[in-house]
């Protein structure tokens, strides 16, 4: 390993035993590790592997994930020659599973499953209408003008409500809609034609005027949200209207009908407005366009929405803008990959049950039960030792870890779908009947206690999360295997791995967003649990944070947003560095195995640098740097270990070499 010989680093015996679980293949040996960290471990590999015809982005995340895929088929395909399946969960994974693979049945019924929800929208004559219209769309999944959500109560943690959040576009983020640069204006352009194009298939003899009308519609809509950095401020997004407020928010909607259609009237005193200035706007939006345009829009979103399970010529006219315009995907996934994706969105835990049973062994969840104490022990010193930590902001924090919970693999109790009526020849209705069952599962919350055993990711999900309302960490199976965890592997590559991923989860909890949240879940006043004091030291190492991340520019024009993606960076870097101090602890005062020749904290290292083995095509990377809240992959497996000084000394980089930052550069929170 070129420039390791240089590192400060005491050699311990090897433990032939123990695998490093470093995948020295991928290495890329003429580069130094010193100069280009991220390069010298997925060189060979970024070299070697061409992005596949079907994905915008490539990596270890989708490997994982195109690996459960398989599994899930695997599980799933054996059960379609059950007779009569004896659970009645597995039929219905069958039945929609055949639902979508039939495709002449699909191409016999062209337009037809939508029939009864066109009527509905050309049964608008009268804009009092349209708030029944959008309740219908919501228990549907498609998308409008605004969309609802039943969820826990930030400033009551013991309740649920029922919130409105900002919709109805067809292009991913504003941005798309209002900025000018060149690439944005071609995909504006591009949709304009597909939305023509679509309208024509669905046999529009206006489709051009009615395209027109329709994104002139998105643009005011877009002119008037908010834009994603301040989406992710939980006070500013917390705004309680009570119902008795809402025609002063918006008097030409007629609310009532809303709530009535929405099946909350009676059952609610109040709901959340995430953008109440959104509302407002669309209200004089609603009133102003004409009625005609309306109906234009709401028979868009629905023909968008549903496009991917029609008739063929739908299918890929949808895919040629959102995954090749928009995306620069040239193939859509296989059909069974679709079907697959499909089940896990539908009937994701009665499929996560199978996947369970076959691929998550208990001593998994042991072994990451060990993980998550010693990164909850490796916190709680830390907090104890931050320097710019006052007293009273330091017990708030302890306080806050003490209630943290972690949920490991899968539910303890898993979800029933006896009310989801499921029929093998029937996919639009099948999704329709899937989206109100879940739509209905929701709105049985209401007025009920908060049910703290609920996932938001299935099982088979790679992925994890953090909850601030319920101050928990989530683990799903399909994530807890190579390279972010690998049972077989010393100690070193998994705290690299998924030590710092439970890592990044926790220190959510104490970011710039969850710093608002108590340990119970509920949303606090600015400054949080932090003092003025404390919260001002934070903001000044954020604040440089921020700048950190915006001096690249993963596609030229398009410079990371330190703001938006603020919180994954604190998480990215406050993880690893926690997680290096549990590996620590872990050792319990003993040396580190040297293996495959490299010590311990380079192995730490290592590790975390092939989590994030990416490579991603321009317009996926412009999708994600407008609207999503993670830097690009590779500055996510860069940028953290150049802010810690034990990668500096594992690796001995020194003034000079290009992953060096002097120490008064580093970035630090935890």
């Amino acid at each position: 390993m070129p420039g390791v010989e240089d590192a400060d680093t005491a050699p311990a015996p090897a433990a032939a035993a123990l695998r490093s679980g470093i995948e020295l293949q991928y290495f890329d040996r003429g580069v130094r590790p010193q100069d280009d960290f991220y390069g010298h471990v997925n060189g060979a590999w970024l070299r070697a592997t061409e992005i596949p015809a079907d994905k915008g982005r490539y990596g270890a995340f989708d490997q994982l994930a195109d690996d459960a895929l398989e599994q899930l088929r695997t599980l799933v395909e054996p059960l379609r020659d059950i007779a009569d399946a004896g659970d009645p969960d597995q039929r219905k994974i069958v039945d929609l599973y055949a639902s979508f693979l039939d495709e002449p049945e699909l191409e016999r019924l062209g337009l037809e499953p939508l029939a009864a929800a066109f009527e509905r929208i050309a049964a608008l004559k009268r804009r009092a209408q349209i708030p029944e219209l959008i309740a219908y769309f919501g228990q549907i999944g498609v998308g409008a003008p605004y969309a609802p959500r039943v969820h826990q109560d930030a400033r009551d943690a013991t309740r649920y409500i029922f919130d409105l959040r900002q919709g109805g576009l067809g292009l991913p983020d504003r941005d798309y809609y209002l900025q000018s640069d060149q690439r944005l204006v071609q995909i504006r352009a591009h949709y304009l034609r597909h939305v023509e194009t679509m309208l024509g298939l669905a046999g529009e003899t206006a489709a051009a005027a009615q395209a027109r009308d329709i994104v002139a519609l998105e643009t005011a809509l877009a002119r008037s949200q908010w834009t994603q950095v301040e989406n992710r401020d939980p006070v500013k997004t917390y705004n309680r209207i009570e119902l008795a407020q809402l025609p002063g928010l918006a008097p030409g909607h007629d609310w009532p009908r809303y709530l009535t259609a929405a099946g909350v009237a009676g059952r609610i005193d109040y709901l959340v407005i995430g953008q109440p200035s959104y509302i407002a706007a669309f209200d004089r939006l609603l009133r102003r366009a004409p009625l005609a345009a309306w109906r234009a829009y709401f028979r868009w979103r629905l023909l968008s929405d549903y496009a991917p399970y029609l008739s063929r010529r739908f299918v890929d006219e949808h895919f040629a803008f959102y995954g090749t315009a928009l995306r620069g995907i040239a193939r859509n996934r296989p059909r069974w990959k679709r079907a697959i994706a499909l089940l896990d969105d539908a009937l994701g835990e009665a499929l996560g049950r199978i996947y369970v049973a076959r691929h998550f062994p208990p001593a998994h969840k042991a072994r990451m039960d060990e993980l998550v104490a010693n990164l909850l022990a490796a916190y709680r010193a830390d907090i104890e030792a931050l320097e710019w930590m006052g007293p009273q902001t330091r017990q708030k924090a302890r306080e806050k870890l003490d209630a943290f919970t972690s949920k490991i693999g899968h539910p303890s109790r898993w979800r029933d779908y006896g009310a989801l009526r499921i029929l093998p020849q029937d996919l639009v209705g099948n999704l329709m009947r899937a989206a109100e069952f879940e739509y209905q599962r929701n709105l049985g919350k209401l007025g009920h206690p908060i049910d703290r055993g609920e996932w938001e990711m299935t099982p088979q999900t790679v992925n994890a999360y953090y909850n601030p309302a319920k101050n928990e960490i989530v683990f799903p199976a399909a994530i807890l295997q190579p390279p972010f965890f690998d049972a077989q592997a010393d100690d070193a590559v998994n705290y690299g791995g998924i030590g710092a991923v439970i890592g990044h989860e926790i220190s959510h909890g104490f970011d710039d967003q969850g710093s608002q949240y108590d340990g119970h879940g509920n949303l606090l006043s600015p400054p949080g649990w932090f003092t003025p004091a404390d919260l001002e030291q934070f903001k000044a190492r954020t604040r440089a944070l921020v700048q950190q991340y915006a001096a690249f520019e993963p596609v030229p024009g398009f410079p990371i947003n330190g703001e938006l993606t603020l919180g994954e960076n604190i998480a990215d870097n406050a993880g690893l560095a926690i997680a290096y101090q549990a590996y620590r602890l872990s050792l319990g005062g003993q040396p580190a195995p040297v293996i495959d020749g490299l010590s311990g904290e380079q192995r730490f290292f290592i590790g975390w640098a092939q989590v994030w083995r990416s490579k991603t095509r321009d317009n996926e990377a412009i999708l994600r740097i407008k609207a999503d809240p993670h830097a690009p992959p590779q500055f996510r497996g860069t940028v953290p270990q150049m802010n810690q000084a034990a990668f500096h000394d594992a690796f001995g980089v020194r003034d000079g070499d290009r992953m060096y930052l002097p120490p008064s550069r580093r970035l630090t929170l935890w």
